[in-house]
């Protein structure tokens, strides 16, 4: 089994509603996204897949993340908080949309708050 990653950033605010502490307040992060792939067969040039295509793909995600306030975003403004683990999953399940290669299976993302703060979702395919 073959592994790759790449790593993206974006900026954007958040609040945790329901939470008892700082966090219920808006705040904001620089958050730092890992995206990592995987599969059993490479190409014909002897890749998984081209870092820039998985980081073009993940971009598309981070564009609509980038410099915004995630409670007023879709599915964070009614169905979900927030949360690193949220949004972990939601950018999970886009980048997987924006990938067309069979071969290449997203199945993990981690996303960090802060340098020492990280929450990951990783399927189970």
């Amino acid at each position: 089994m073959y592994e790759v990653m790449i790593e993206e950033e974006f900026s954007a605010a958040h609040a945790l509603r329901g939470y008892r502490g700082k966090c219920e307040n808006m705040h904001g992060h620089n958050w730092k996204v890992e995206v990592y792939v995987r599969g059993e067969q490479l190409d014909q040039v002897g890749m998984l897949v081209d870092f820039k295509e998985l980081k073009a793909a993940t971009r598309r995600v981070m564009t609509y993340l980038d410099h915004q306030n995630l409670n007023e975003l879709k599915p964070f403004d009614i169905e979900m908080n927030p949360s690193s683990e949220h949004l972990a999953g939601f950018i999970l399940h886009k980048v997987a949309e924006e990938i067309s290669d069979d071969r290449v299976n997203v199945y993990k993302v981690r996303v960090w708050e802060t340098p020492s703060t990280c929450a990951t979702y990783e399927t189970t395919s």
